[in-house]
């Protein structure tokens, strides 16, 4: 099992930027894919983003395409997602979800992950 703890989050007005961390235990061995994924109030869980193990593979819902992105560094055991332009729309609990994967590919749907943090509340205001 991989354990995950989000960070970053905050209110902020619409226009601004944020950081959100997604920590991954140290004990974790082995390759894994992380993917970010939100849920608003009476909504589903979406997905935003995802980043295969080597980082060389990623994707993007089409609501973040060109306003986020999503980075890894293995040596910290760390996944970011860096948020530009929020929206009011962007206004969710943001999660990071983990899968071991022998391959290198970025998964999109959230049944395609087995292991999932706590959450972290972004809250944008207009």
């Amino acid at each position: 099992q991989v354990q995950l703890g989000e960070s970053g989050g905050g209110l902020v007005l619409a226009g601004a930027s944020l950081r959100l961390s997604c920590a991954v235990s140290s004990g974790t061995t082995g390759r894994y894919v992380v993917g970010w994924f939100r849920q608003a109030p009476g909504k589903e869980r979406e997905f935003t983003a995802a980043i295969s193990w080597s980082g060389a593979y990623t994707g993007y819902a089409n609501s973040v395409k060109g306003r986020f992105t999503i980075s890894r560094d293995n040596a910290k055991n760390t996944v970011f997602l860096q948020m530009d332009r929020l929206k009011p729309e962007d206004t969710a609990v943001y999660y990071c979800g983990a899968r071991r994967y022998s391959g290198d590919y970025a998964f999109s749907q959230v049944n395609d992950y087995t292991d999932w943090g706590q959450g972290t509340q972004v809250t944008v205001s207009s």
